[in-house]
């Protein structure tokens, strides 16, 4: 099951958020995933746009059919403000409360965000990954660092991102003639794994599946539960 690792405290000033992700970026490791894959979560947030209210959510798919095979959530409140390069802080404590529910125990966790395409190498996938100790893969709409070559136009193309003279990601067409996404590391796999992941997970649509049935999930829990 999802083991959670107690490694600072979730409310600090920005300027702290800053320093604890500066000092654990050191901590992240790239590699080859070293077993198979059986089961992959993809995880979301939901906000209401009246209060501080929040709605996690985690959706586990078989692999790589990518069947449903469950769904947990948490409803809580987040008081870190929103801040560009530091939406960790805001959403990673009500993740892991959903996630710590799950009776799966996923190989690949997907995010709606970023992992080492970041202004200081740690994106809310890697810092998920490093809290969970578990491979993860960030995969976004829209580019948070970093510069690239034009994408082909085909489904399973796509080019590296770079920042700072170093590859941090890819921009991948997921989706033949639609924009690509932005995918990067986050934590315990290399890109080439990300990329096989991510492009295994994309059936139909843009965005991964198990993200989108995070996103679905934490939606549909939201509208019930938002006066």
């Amino acid at each position: 099951m999802i083991r959670v690792t107690d490694l600072h405290p979730w409310r600090v000033s920005t300027q702290k958020a800053i320093e604890i992700q500066s000092r654990l970026r050191s901590q992240i490791r790239l590699e080859k995933l070293s077993g198979p894959i059986r089961y992959v979560a993809g995880v979301d947030l939901a906000s209401s746009k009246r209060t501080n209210a929040v709605w996690a959510g985690v959706a586990v798919l078989s692999y790589p059919d990518l069947v449903a095979v469950e769904e947990r959530w948490f409803h809580g409140k987040s008081d870190f403000p929103y801040v560009p390069g530091l939406l960790s802080f805001r959403e990673i404590p009500a993740l892991l409360k959903a996630l710590e529910r799950l009776e799966t125990d996923p190989d690949v966790i997907l995010c709606d965000a970023q992992g080492i395409a970041h202004p200081r190498g740690f994106g809310l996938a890697s810092h998920l990954g490093l809290v969970v100790d578990k491979p993860t893969v960030g995969c976004a709409k829209s580019r948070l660092v970093g510069d690239f070559s034009e994408v082909g136009k085909e489904k399973g193309l796509y080019a590296y991102l770079w920042y700072e003279n170093r590859i941090v990601g890819a921009v991948a067409r997921t989706r033949s003639g639609v924009k690509p996404v932005f995918v990067s590391p986050g934590h315990r796999l290399s890109l080439e794994d990300s990329l096989r992941v991510v492009f295994s997970c994309c059936k139909k649509y843009r965005v991964p599946e198990p993200i989108r049935s995070a996103h679905a999930l934490v939606n549909r829990v939201r509208k019930r539960e938002e006066p």
